[in-house]
């Protein structure tokens, strides 16, 4: 393609057109970051070219860019994870786990298609581009928070309180700006407060106040500090179908819905009188689907003489354990049928009893239309007379 491209065409035009079928460069760069001990964070790197332009990772401590080294996957005790495709782009993503304070540095992401990238007797100035990003590391605060509560499932209502106190900031000039409550991942409303001492109650706590509670501390200049309380009860199925009424052939819905943390395993058996079965996707007629606090099972082309009766879902962590019944009732293909043929029946039977009644009638009650006509003329005749 290069050599067809470049055929009959001047100086110029074919250096430009070089640079467009080879150069290598960046559609998306690695950003620069503050991040905490413990955290995580990944660099991302786009690169195009003709052909694709191979990447690599490389790493410079803190002050010295003279020194850097190059990363690969599984480095630093299989904290580093370096995942890399290659198509009409190069994309590589960078991700480092766990991070310490000697994570802290400056990343760079190394792209090149020349042909002589990796002759050592190349400049790799020349024959790579690079994007750097510097990564800070700092020391996470210390918060003291109260320890995980369990609800009692025997004495719902008994106010809990949760606490949190910052202590240790990232460092003696970093400034504490506020802090608040968050809910599964959802800021609580009229939390916030400017005191490094922090608390939210619980008054009536039942299991839907269950959930992943975190305190929250906001500085400036800095990331974001929290501490995590989790707040456990057993499930509670708050929704699930009492019954339900098909036809044969028919595909059945079944579902529950529950509250509790942390979130439930699903089961779904069958009862059979004080026995059960069990129930999963093996059959091919029977699907289960469950994510969190919602399963649902799915029954294709229902059979009217397996299919009928209690089915129960089970919600089971590590708390306690809930179930509920759903009945399930399969009529025949000619359930929709019995109120006409019903109704035809009765109009059958008031035929019948008419034509019954009509040959059963005495000969005295039948007058013919001669002796009806006899008595008219007499009854006439005597009118006259009168």
């Amino acid at each position: 393609q290069a050599a067809d491209s470049l055929s009959g065409c001047t100086a110029l035009v074919c250096g430009l057109i070089l640079v467009l079928l080879f150069s290598a460069g960046f559609v998306k760069s690695p950003m620069s970051e503050t991040k905490l001990t413990g955290d995580t964070f990944e660099l991302y790197c786009d690169v195009r070219g003709n052909p694709t332009p191979e990447i690599q990772w490389w790493y410079s401590e803190i002050n010295r860019a003279d020194s850097f080294k190059q990363l690969w996957d599984g480095a630093r005790k299989r904290r580093v994870s370096i995942n890399t495709a290659y198509g009409a782009n190069g994309v590589s993503v960078l991700g480092i786990t766990r991070l310490t304070l000697e994570d802290s540095g400056t990343y760079e992401c190394r792209a090149s298609n020349d042909p002589r990238r990796n002759d050592l007797r190349q400049n790799p100035a020349i024959t790579w581009i690079r994007a750097q990003a510097t990564i800070s590391v700092l020391q996470k605060p210390k918060i003291n928070a109260s320890d995980q509560i369990i609800l009692p499932a025997d004495s719902p209502g008994v106010p809990v309180t949760l606490h949190c106190n910052l202590t240790t900031a990232h460092t003696a000039n970093t400034v504490h700006t506020e802090s608040f409550w968050v809910k599964n991942g959802r800021e609580i409303a009229n939390t916030r407060t400017e005191h490094r001492t922090t608390a939210y109650r619980i008054g009536k706590p039942r299991a839907d106040d269950s959930g992943e509670y975190m305190c929250v501390y906001t500085f400036e200049m800095a990331p974001n500090a929290n501490a995590t309380i989790e707040v456990k009860a057993k499930p509670v199925i708050t929704g699930h179908k009492r019954s339900e009424n098909k036809n044969e052939g028919e595909n059945a819905m079944l579902y529950c819905k529950s509250v509790g943390y942390p979130h439930p395993t699903w089961t779904w058996r069958k009862m059979e009188g004080t026995s059960s079965t069990d129930i999963d996707n093996s059959t091919g007629r029977f699907f289960i689907t469950s994510r969190d606090n919602y399963t649902e099972l799915n029954i294709i082309n229902l059979d009217i003489d397996t299919d009928p009766g209690k089915y129960e879902c089970n919600a089971s962590n590590a708390i306690g354990t809930t179930a509920e019944i759903t009945i399930l009732r399969v009529r025949s293909h000619l359930a929709p049928l019995w109120p006409f043929l019903g109704v035809l029946a009765e109009i059958i039977i008031l035929v019948v009893i008419i034509v019954v009644y009509e040959k059963r009638k005495r000969p005295d009650d039948i007058i013919d239309d001669k002796t009806l006509f006899q008595v008219t003329n007499r009854h006439k005749r005597k009118h006259v007379m009168l």
